[in-house]
């Protein structure tokens, strides 16, 4: 088992990372000295897989748990999908010395970090991410929320877990799709941040679509550190955490054009830094080459790289619509070759428009 720590003063906290660790899970939880009643909020998919030994680890090592189950989905990220968990908590008695365990991928981790952030003013909460897309991502830094009708995560609030327990072996019983799309975001770190990881994604390959797991728990553990790195620097994404955006302005407006559910947030994500690669290539801030090998490489891992066809229109609304777009202009980040960056501010859409061929 690998471990390393977000130093964020007295809310800082351990990500541990390993294969088959899960059944540890109430003993870490007890190291925590969290009292004694439990919610685990999971899914109709993982909650069969996994609640029964998570339950049982935490029942032995002293803590009552209860079981929140909500349906499965981005499309169930709502407030309305939020009140069965509220009305759980409520039900089951929950006081300010419980917490609650985040059990399933981002959407349920998001989501349940949001009613600890929210539920009595605020409850502690630990993370167990079982998708990739959520151990290299989202269960990192304290992002919490819900969908809205008209954007992505328009509400929600920054609110750090307790501790964030990683076991690989949950990656064994992810269905293909949903486990290449959280290849996108290992991908992300390395484009802008760490040349070296890109690399290595690109050279394992055959064991990174065999879920070999050394090398998950390697890749994972990188992509924690950098994150962790990030967070440290800038908690509330007021300047450089806002790089972990990259690929995501576009992205989101494929989620949303779309609908919730058509395209999974990896796959929006691999979509959008395609686009932000060519718009970087437009600038002279990355090559065709680099351009090239990140599309390649996206799509050995079976990624989808084109933007689907809505009208220039309904992509510039979506856009001016998103939380990243403020009165100084719509914040993008694009890649400088391969392993950095840079942040602009775009008044004017028509560059994008153009140079990725939407409406077109």
């Amino acid at each position: 088992m690998e471990t390393l720590t977000v130093g964020l003063g007295d809310r800082s906290y351990t990500i541990r990372g390993g294969s088959g660790i899960l059944p540890g899970i109430g003993a870490f939880c007890r190291e925590l000295g969290l009292g004694r009643i439990v919610a685990v909020v999971t899914n109709t998919t993982v909650g069969p897989l996994y609640y029964g030994p998570v339950a049982d680890s935490l029942a032995a090592a002293g803590f009552s748990p209860l079981r929140v189950e909500l349906p499965d989905g981005e499309e169930f990220k709502t407030s309305a999908t939020m009140n069965i968990i509220y009305d759980a908590l409520i039900d089951g008695g929950l006081t300010r010395d419980s917490f609650i365990v985040a059990l399933g991928g981002g959407v349920v981790g998001d989501m349940a970090g949001f009613a600890a952030a929210t539920y009595l003013r605020g409850i502690p909460f630990v993370q167990v991410p079982t998708t990739l897309l959520a151990q290299v991502d989202s269960s990192v830094g304290g992002k919490t929320g819900i969908n809205h009708p008209r954007g992505k995560n328009l509400i929600g609030a920054f609110y750090q877990p307790r501790a964030v327990v990683i076991d690989v072996e949950t990656l064994t019983t992810l269905p293909e799709r949903e486990y290449l799309a959280g290849m996108a975001e290992v991908v992300k770190y390395g484009v802008v941040l760490d040349p070296q990881l890109f690399a290595e994604v690109e050279r394992n390959i055959t064991p990174i679509l065999a879920r070999d797991r050394d090398v998950l728990t390697r890749i994972i553990m990188a992509c924690c550190a950098i994150k962790a790195s990030v967070v440290e620097k800038d908690e509330r994404e007021s300047g450089l955490r806002a790089v972990l955006n990259y690929g995501h302005t576009l992205g989101h407006a494929v989620e949303t054009l779309a609908g919730y559910g058509t395209f999974l947030h990896g796959e929006a994500v691999a979509i959008g830094m395609v686009q932000a690669a060519k718009l970087a290539e437009h600038r002279g801030e990355a090559t065709a080459d680099d351009t090239g090998r990140l599309r390649a490489l996206l799509e050995s891992l079976k990624l989808p790289v084109e933007l689907p066809v809505f009208a220039a229109e309904a992509y510039r609304e979506v856009l001016l619509r998103d939380k990243k777009a403020r009165d100084t202009g719509l914040s993008f980040v694009l890649n400088n070759g391969i392993g950095g960056f840079s942040i602009v501010r775009l008044r004017d859409l028509s560059e994008v428009i153009d140079v990725c061929g939407i409406g077109g």
